[in-house]
């Protein structure tokens, strides 16, 4: 069965085109490294809650924009394996190809599909 990588996170809205491409060139490590589909989703109807919300979870600001995005592995074995070497890939480094965003806000877990339809 597959797994899922799944992320929240508040980008500065000015930095869309930066994410974008931040995303897109590490798209192509994650796939080289088993990854069948990444996802990255730009915010466009995330209300803020009451008690809980997207917005709330990250700390969006109002210049800021949020971001939902996955990763689906194969299975979570691939994931495990991957994992420290994609974290080591040299196109991945900050100096190289630096997080768009406030990393400290990110929400990131993994997650065992337990309905695909």
């Amino acid at each position: 069965m597959s797994y899922i990588d799944g992320f929240v996170a508040a980008v500065p809205t000015a930095n869309k085109a930066e994410y974008i491409r931040h995303a897109s060139d590490a798209a192509a490590v994650f796939k080289e490294h088993g990854v069948v589909k990444m996802v990255e989703c730009w915010g466009d109807d995330v209300p803020e809650g009451d008690v809980t919300s997207f917005p709330m979870a990250v700390q969006c600001r109002p210049d800021e924009t949020v971001v939902f995005s996955w990763l689906v592995w194969p299975s979570r074995e691939v994931r495990d394996k991957a994992m420290p070497r994609i974290m080591e890939d040299p196109r991945l480094q900050p100096d190289v190809n630096p997080m768009p965003f406030d990393g400290k806000r990110l929400i990131y877990g993994g997650f065992e599909v337990v309905v695909d339809v």
